[in-house]
């Protein structure tokens, strides 16, 4: 099977970084980065929201001015699509992929290695293959109609018209099972076959954190315990007094919408967390199903393997 850096050598070079929630992707970037004079554009679906730190697990950092813009830095690593988008706002794969190409353009301008590292598969796809996305304008009249409907229904009815995408989104997203309605009906095709590959703009290594799945539940548990103390409660209660409502797709993502009934005095906390460790790991699974269906990614046990891997991509 033919790599897919070996068919678009004198494209310029990109480095993608991906595994599931709580692989440790943050530290393996972070790493080779900095050894490969690299700056990071995250593909994190759920940390482009401003004011969403714990929940989402993200990396601490600082805007500083950068030139005429302020840029987010971890270290000395400049982050791009990363802390910049109020909760009550959309942001699509679309988005992500005209925004990725940018930033990726800007840091091939100073000579530096881009990195795209996170774990939502549909952003990272959407830019890997170039897709052309369709650009359908969320309709009102047809998404009041489905607010009334459950996500099990949803889910039904995603199966009839769309049975791809009812395999790999997560069942739980009610906007996701909204958007992947809307588009396959107003379109009249289903949104999974709606994105076509473009042109390749990019020469990509894709490399992907394998992770046994023992170690990595370790690793969900110990992080959402982490959350709890770091104050993941006191983080809600105050998007929720900014009038920042639990449908929006910002708060129905992993990490936010277990902690509902806790916070409506219907559950104990230890049962928000043990519904989060749960999902958390459903949620991972789902991410493993997504990403084995590209053959292209190789997969590293170690971030030593990462950089040889990087190494040779390099030298070619």
């Amino acid at each position: 099977m033919k790599n897919q850096h070996t068919e678009n050598k004198q494209l310029p070079k990109l480095v993608v970084i991906l595994g599931q929630t709580a692989s440790g992707k943050t530290d393996w970037s972070l790493y080779l980065a900095k050894k490969f004079n690299g700056e990071i554009i995250s593909a994190d679906s759920r940390q482009i929201f401003k004011k969403m730190d714990i929940g989402t697990a993200k990396t601490p950092g600082e805007w500083r001015w950068d030139g005429f813009k302020k840029t987010y830095y971890v270290g000395d690593i400049p982050h791009y699509l990363i802390d910049f988008l109020d909760p009550g706002k959309y942001f699509t794969s679309a988005e992500f992929h005209d925004q990725a190409i940018k930033y990726t353009k800007l840091i091939h301008g100073k000579n530096k290695l881009p990195f795209v590292v996170g774990g939502t598969g549909m952003y990272i796809q959407s830019f890997v293959d170039n897709y052309k996305m369709p650009r359908i304008a969320p309709n009102k009249k047809l998404r009041r109609s489905f607010e009334e409907k459950s996500e099990v229904e949803l889910l039904e009815w995603l199966k009839q018209v769309d049975p791809i995408s009812a395999e790999i989104i997560d069942q739980k997203n009610k906007r996701r099972l909204i958007r992947a309605l809307e588009v396959s009906i107003l379109s009249g095709e289903p949104f999974s076959s709606q994105q076509k590959m473009g042109e390749p703009l990019f020469n990509i290594l894709q490399i992907g954190i394998k992770k046994e799945k023992e170690d990595l539940h370790k690793n969900i548990e110990r992080r959402i315990d982490e959350m709890v103390k770091l104050g993941i409660v006191e983080e809600i209660k105050s998007l929720l007094k900014q009038k920042y409502s639990w449908d929006l797709p910002s708060m129905s993502g992993v990490g936010y919408r277990q902690f509902r009934e806790h916070l409506e005095g219907k559950e104990t906390l230890e049962q928000a967390l043990e519904k989060l460790k749960k999902e958390t790991k459903h949620f991972a699974k789902k991410q493993m199903t997504w990403f084995k269906r590209d053959q292209r990614i190789c997969w590293s046990e170690t971030v030593e393997d990462a950089e040889k891997l990087i190494e040779e991509f390099l030298q070619k």
